[in-house]
């Protein structure tokens, strides 16, 4: 399973090395990453790959919500599918 993960909240040293800790405890491989600061708020976008996890995507959001809390930071996840259909729907209406 794909998901995409986002993190934001206040910039402080860590962030990135404990998101990716605890994405690799859970053996969720990180894809691709893109991450910037926005005037002094991080901002970090995550495709990941749950496939070889032997944690379920409940688990995984719980691990995840818990690791946000203890960096003072809001990180969710989603299934990619769920994503790009949201995507989709917002590009196929009309105005």
């Amino acid at each position: 399973m794909k998901a995409i993960v986002s993190v934001i909240g206040k910039d402080k040293k860590g962030i990135i090395a404990k998101v990716a800790t605890k994405l690799s405890d859970l053996d969720v491989n990180i894809e691709d990453i893109s991450q910037t600061i926005m005037q002094n708020f991080f901002t970090m976008i995550m495709a990941v790959d749950l496939s070889e996890s032997s944690h379920n995507f409940e688990e995984v959001k719980q691990e995840l919500t818990a690791t946000g809390q203890a960096l003072g930071v809001e990180i969710h996840i989603q299934s990619q599918s769920i994503f790009e259909s949201m995507h989709q729907l917002t590009t196929n209406t009309t105005l």
